[in-house]
């Protein structure tokens, strides 16, 4: 892929970033007595897994201007994400939505509950951003998530990205349907919408099968939608097969629409997973970085399978890692040699 080299920022995200209350260890929502707080959001775990990398990222977002409003910008800082594009909301309603979310252990699965209505990123307007923002960024993006959220956001946020798209940035949009915000209905109908402005699109088999109907194999899906939406330059899908909570199989497919090519590696198998919120946009984070440093399919689908299984073996949702990491635990899966047990 080709970049505007000549931009401020690699990739800036839109969205809402949450609060997460987990309880500690595997013990239950309903019973415990203490939460661990952390800091999540889909845009910001993918923001500030490529900033994690090496990589110059910011996050656009509106936080309550109090003191649990500080602790989310603290968070967005500690991983070197800018906040120079936080709005803060300083009304007598300013609130941070919250999820709670409760760890699974085979056969009991993983529980998220939200609290997340009226949050004061729901407010957000896009007469509140600065014009020059739309020509800081090599690539733009976001989620589903943050369309779904109301009818209001869905408008601001697609004028945004219409704005980022005219001004020369790459727009980069996960898909990431959750039935519990919007129905496939209006999911089809909005993605539809925004489709002709897209030029990464993340997408899951389930969701190109049941939302828009597609059939045939994988790959003869992504061709198709490659074709039917020429503005398309990569599509990719992940893969993951649950054996139980604390253990996964994870790889991905992508497609290059512009040289009709594909690629694809041997999964991560038995994955030791200790919290798999966040994985998929640690997914996102990597096929971006490759794409932004290598621009290729193939170095995307390197990075974002190991960011994705490395998250797994994290806590919280943001992925706390560095490029050496990274590029061990890439060299390590494709080594066909005896692998170290320890680093020391």
């Amino acid at each position: 892929m080709v970049f505007n080299n000549n931009r401020e920022f690699d990739a800036l995200g839109i969205g809402e970033v949450m609060l997460r209350l987990s309880p500690t260890g595997k013990e239950r929502i309903s019973y415990c007595e203490t939460f661990e707080k952390m800091a999540g959001g889909s845009e910001l775990n993918v923001v500030s897994g490529i900033s994690m990398l090496g990589l110059r990222t910011g996050i656009i977002t509106k936080l309550p201007k109090n003191e649990i409003g500080k602790f989310i910008k603290h968070k967005i800082r500690f991983a070197g994400t800018s906040d120079d594009y936080i709005l803060y909301d300083d009304t007598e309603n300013k609130r941070l939505g919250i999820y709670y979310y409760e760890s699974g252990a085979y056969p009991r699965l993983p529980i998220v509950s939200y609290d997340r209505k009226f949050s004061s990123f729901t407010t957000f307007k896009e007469e509140e951003l600065p014009e020059k923002i739309y020509t800081s960024a090599k690539i733009f993006h976001t989620s589903g998530i943050t369309l779904a959220l109301s009818h209001e956001i869905l408008r601001e946020v697609t004028e945004v990205v219409k704005k980022f798209h005219d001004a020369g940035a790459k727009i980069s949009f996960d898909v990431n349907y959750r039935a519990t915000l919007w129905s496939e209905e209006e999911a089809r109908s909005s993605i539809n919408k925004l489709l002709p402005f897209i030029d990464i699109l993340f997408i899951s088999e389930e969701t190109l099968r049941r939302m828009f109907g597609m059939t045939g194999t994988l790959k003869e899906i992504h061709r198709e939608f490659g074709e039917n939406h020429k503005n398309l330059s990569v599509i990719a899908s992940t893969s993951r097969t649950v054996i139980s909570p604390t253990k996964h199989n994870f790889t991905s497919l992508a497609y290059d629409c512009k040289e009709k090519r594909y690629f694809e590696e041997a999964a991560y198998e038995n994955i030791d997973v200790v919290d798999r919120i966040g994985s998929g946009d640690a997914y996102v984070a990597g096929a971006l970085y490759g794409l932004l440093k290598y621009k290729d399919i193939e170095s995307a689908v390197r990075y974002g399978n190991a960011m994705a299984a490395l998250k797994d073996t994290i806590m919280g949702d943001m992925l706390v890692s560095d490029i050496g990491e990274v590029d061990r635990i890439i060299k390590s899966h494709n080594s066909c040699g005896p692998k170290s047990e320890m680093i020391r």
